[in-house]
C-alpha cells in the first residue's frame, strides 16, 4: 500500500511526446518546472491517486538489467536528482521511439522526483513517469460586476491519470519496486506502455502468488472435462473460502481441502506445472496469502450453472443439498434442491 500523506514533490520536468508513426516529434523543456505549494499538492494527488492496486512489478531485461533503458535512467536520477532534466529527456526520447502504433496518442510527459514516499511501511524516494493523453472541456463561470459570464476551457482532468509509473528506490538489484497505471489504452496498443516502454515483469510476492494460484484453480476446473458443473462450483467455493480463512498457503493442504478425489488432486498438481509453463509464471508451494489479491479474484468467480435458457442456479454453499438426475418420462435432466427456509 502506498501512503502519500507526507510525499514531497521535489523536482518535475515536462515534455511533449508525439506519435512516431505520424512523425509528431518531441518538444523538450529547457528547465524543470517551477510550481507553488498548492500546485505541488494537486500534482501529487493527480499522480498518486490512481495507484490503488497492490500489484507491483520489477523493471527487467532478458539478458542484462542494465540494458533496460528506464532502469538506467531511474538509477541515474536516484544517484543524482539534479540530473533529472537530462534523464527526463532520455526517457522522452525512449517513449517516442516506442510510440509506433498508429492509435497511440501524443501527450504531455511528466518526470518527477518524490521524497518521503511510504510503501508497505518503508520510507523511500521515488521517480514518477506520467503521461497525459486526453483533454476535456470545462465550463468556467465568473462574475463581471453585477452579472455573470460563462465560457469554456480545454484541459486535463486531474481526477484521472491516463498512464503512470512509480519507481521506488527499493530492490534495485531486482529492477526496483514499480507500480503501473494505464487507464487510456485498449487493444494491441495497450502493451506499449508496460511491455515495450517500461519492460517490466510482475514482482514475485504474495499478491503475485495468490493471484496466480486462484487463476490456476479457475482454469483447472474450466478445462477439466471430468469435473461437472456442480463440482466446479464446489471446488471454486472451497478455494475462495480457503484463502479468506487462512493467512498461509500450502499446496498440499490446499489441494486436500478443496478436492476430494485423489485422481483429481494428482491432475491438479500436474496442471499446475502446465499452467506455470504456458503462462511463464511461478507459483510457490507455500507463501503468505494476499488479502487484496483474494478480494480481487473472488469478485470474478461466478458459481452459476446455466440450464438451457430457462434457469440459473447459483451455488454458494454445500453441494450435499443439490442432487442431479434424469427424468425418464420427460427425457430431461433435473436438479433437486434441499433447503430449510425460503426468503
Amino acid at each position: 500500500m502506498i501512503h502519500i500523506d507526507n510525499v514531497i514533490l521535489d523536482k518535475i520536468c515536462l515534455h511533449k511526446v508525439g506519435n512516431k508513426v505520424e512523425e509528431e516529434g518531441v518538444i523538450f523543456s529547457k528547465s524543470p518546472l517551477c510550481v507553488n505549494e498548492n500546485i505541488s499538492k494537486l500534482l501529487v494527488n493527480y499522480f498518486f491517486a490512481n495507484f490503488k492496486s497492490n500489484e507491483y512489478y520489477n523493471l527487467f531485461h532478458d539478458s542484462d538489467l542494465n540494458l533496460n533503458e528506464i532502469f538506467v535512467y531511474a538509477s541515474n536520477i536516484f544517484d543524482n536528482k539534479d540530473s533529472i532534466l537530462q534523464q527526463s529527456k532520455n526517457i522522452a526520447k525512449h517513449l517516442y521511439n516506442k510510440s509506433m502504433h498508429p492509435k497511440i496518442n501524443g501527450g504531455e510527459l511528466y518526470i518527477a522526483y518524490f521524497k518521503d514516499c511510504v510503501i508497505d511501511g518503508q520510507l523511500t524516494d521515488g521517480v514518477g513517469i506520467f503521461k497525459s493523453e486526453t483533454k476535456e472541456t470545462y465550463l468556467r463561470v465568473f462574475s463581471t460586476g453585477d452579472d455573470f459570464e460563462i465560457n469554456s476551457d480545454f484541459g486535463i482532468n486531474i481526477n484521472k491519470l491516463d498512464k503512470g509509473c512509480l519507481i521506488f528506490n527499493l530492490e534495485k538489484e531486482k529492477g526496483f519496486l514499480v507500480g503501473i497505471v494505464d487507464n487510456s489504452s485498449k487493444g494491441s496498443e495497450a502493451r506499449y506502455w508496460k511491455d515495450e516502454f517500461l519492460h517490466v515483469k510482475q514482482r514475485n510476492d504474495e499478491y503475485y502468488y495468490t493471484n496466480n494460484i486462484i487463476s490456476l484453480c479457475k482454469n483447472f476446473v474450466s478445462k477439466n472435462k471430468n469435473i461437472d458443473n456442480v463440482q466446479k462450483a464446489d471446488i471454486l467455493n472451497k478455494a475462495v473460502s480457503f484463502f479468506e480463512k487462512n493467512d498461509f498457503f500450502d499446496i498440499d493442504e490446499f489441494s486436500n481441502q478443496i478436492i476430494q478425489e485423489q485422481s483429481l488432486r494428482d491432475a491438479f498438481q500436474s496442471y499446475k506445472k502446465t499452467f506455470e509453463e504456458e503462462r511463464e509464471v511461478v507459483i510457490a508451494d507455500d507463501f503468505t496469502i494476499s488479502e487484496n489479491a483474494t478480494k480481487k479474484q473472488s469478485r470474478s468467480i461466478k458459481n452459476i450453472i446455466k440450464l438451457d435458457k430457462n434457469f440459473k442456479i447459483t451455488i454458494d454453499g454445500d453441494i450435499r443439498y443439490l442432487e442431479k438426475g434424469f427424468d425418464e418420462h420427460r427425457k430431461l435432466n433435473f436438479y433437486k434442491l434441499f433447503f430449510r427456509d425460503e426468503e
